[in-house]
């Protein structure tokens, strides 16, 4: 039984505090290094308790086996410009030592039927306490602008329907999560096409790029 709510969540505020910061120095070497951060910015929550307690009514969470059976109390959100983006930062957090993956889920390509997208990662995370040292469970997603935007949209109205959509509403939040998808992939296949133009313009003796300057009437 949780009697003190506050200290059975401390770890998990501790950890969403140490892997916010390390997750935003990812994109820090990005930058330094003068490239192009695929991580835009990083969010996280600890879960609020009264949610802790509807979810475990809802999933039928016995209280003695909430530690092991709950994944999303600790939450991270790492926000990315393209899709390719996601499954760099999938592949910089396979490699890091300071985590463990357990599970991922891969809604991106398949996705739920209500047509959210997104990429999530259940990792095992050691917090060290006065105590010693406790692995706790967080879950980070990882999605697009976009999805994002349409996750966002559709959470805030599930509160409103309490989830049970009318067919009409649940039709169109389908095909706007499909807009969604097809705007990401627009943006994908532009970015990749100035890629490809860069690599093909002439370089100047000077360095400059493009066309050489015509001479004017006057010359």
């Amino acid at each position: 039984m949780v009697t003190n709510w506050d200290q059975f969540l401390l770890p998990y505020q501790q950890a969403v505090s140490e892997l916010k910061v390390k997750l935003r120095g990812i994109r820090k070497q990005f930058e330094n290094q003068s490239e192009r951060p695929p991580i835009e910015f990083v969010t996280g929550r600890v879960k609020p308790i009264a949610s802790i307690k509807e979810k475990m009514s809802r999933r039928h969470v016995a209280e003695e086996r909430l530690e092991q059976d709950m994944q999303d109390i600790a939450g991270l959100r790492i926000m990315c410009q393209f899709v390719e983006d996601i499954y760099q930062v999938v592949d910089l957090l396979r490699r890091r030592t300071d985590l463990t993956i357990l599970e991922e889920r891969d809604y991106i390509h398949n996705e739920k039927p209500s047509g959210y997208r997104s990429y999530h990662i259940v990792i095992e995370y050691p917090v060290q306490l006065v105590s010693g040292e406790k692995k706790i469970l967080a879950e980070i997603q990882v999605r697009t602008l976009a999805m994002n935007f349409w996750a966002t949209i559709e959470h805030s109205l599930n509160y409103k329907y309490q989830g049970a959509f009318p067919k009409a509403l649940s039709d169109r939040l389908q095909r706007a999560a499909e807009a969604a998808f097809k705007l990401d992939t627009e943006m994908s296949e532009i970015r990749e096409e100035i890629q490809e133009a860069q690599q093909y313009t002439p370089k100047h003796d000077d360095g400059t790029t493009g066309s050489p300057a015509r001479p004017s009437k006057e010359e």
